[in-house]
């Protein structure tokens, strides 16, 4: 059971009910709950909601570690490969299509990167910024810089370096991979919102994260700036205003706007996915008789 959607679309709470409801647990796909130090910028299930259902691949890394969407599909399928010896569903729940296609379907094979071209856009990265990556990869590759994250620079180097080591854009690759064989069907469940709502939603959700403390925890993660796994909304504003170059009303601002922009690219990449069902997150009699549907059938 596939349960994706933008951020803020309520997945955590659909998800827990469905894993109570059928008995089953829960594999996060959401990358930045992967690591022990990022809690309250990440909005991961609360230590009563992680009891309601077993969980895993939450808070089980650290931010020092280098973990690639490779290494996730290989951990996720042996992680399911357990589970299903007992359990005949697993839910994987999250917002990142990359990472949710490498598990249902296969991580796309693309060509060898020469270390010298990746060490050189990595150094230009660190002169010129992350802006100088973004522009980069749009003349590059305009298909895929609308609709992955562009506020993670690990991602943007990535495809960049594919893009120059051949000479072809990145999402060529993705288009022309064939899907894997699995050892289990897929059942996809999208969560939506109308915009105006998940905007709303965003910005409430930035506000009680602020009352909780991302602030603090930010300041207590600066040290570790440089980590890939704090290139992503909700540090870097923070990162910025500690450094003095924003006040904090701005940084809370362009919180609030980078989530909603992060929300869009989310939306835009499921709407390409047409074998999705939709659902609204309050629907919760539909879901579940079109679950019971689907796994029975």
């Amino acid at each position: 059971m596939v349960i994706g959607g933008a951020t803020a679309t309520g997945k955590t709470g659909v998800a827990l009910r469905i894993a109570q409801r059928l008995n089953c647990p829960i594999l996060s796909c959401d990358s930045r709950q992967f690591f022990q130090e990022m809690t309250i910028g990440t909005a991961k299930p609360n230590q009563e909601e992680l009891q309601q259902a077993t969980h895993y691949f939450i808070n089980h890394l650290s931010i020092q570690q280098n973990y690639s969407v490779g290494d996730y599909e290989r951990d996720a399928l042996a992680q399911l490969d357990k589970i299903y010896q007992t359990k005949q569903i697993a839910i994987l729940v999250g917002g990142s299509g990359l990472y949710l296609q490498a598990v249902c379907e296969g991580f796309d094979d693309f060509p060898d990167v020469p270390l010298a071209i990746r060490t050189t856009i990595e150094e230009q990265y660190e002169q010129k910024g992350i802006e100088w990556l973004q522009q980069a990869l749009r003349l590059a590759d305009a298909d895929y810089y609308h609709r992955t994250d562009i506020q993670n620079p690990h991602r943007l180097i990535r495809a960049l370096s594919v893009c120059q080591a051949s000479g072809q854009p990145f999402s060529s690759f993705q288009q022309q991979q064939p899907k894997r064989e699995r050892p289990f069907i897929p059942i996809y469940l999208l969560l939506e919102l109308e915009r105006s709502a998940l905007y709303e939603r965003i910005n409430q959700r930035v506000d009680t994260m602020l009352q909780q403390g991302l602030m603090q925890e930010a300041q207590s993660l600066l040290r570790y700036r440089q980590h890939t796994a704090l290139q992503t909304v909700g540090y870097q504003e923070f990162f910025d205003y500690f450094d003095g170059a924003i006040d904090l009303e701005e940084a809370i601002r362009l919180i609030k706007r980078n989530s909603r922009r992060y929300a869009k690219r989310q939306m835009t990449w499921f709407r390409r996915q047409t074998y999705w069902r939709r659902f609204h997150p309050d629907q919760w009699q539909e879901i579940m008789i079109w679950i019971e549907q689907e796994i029975t059938s």
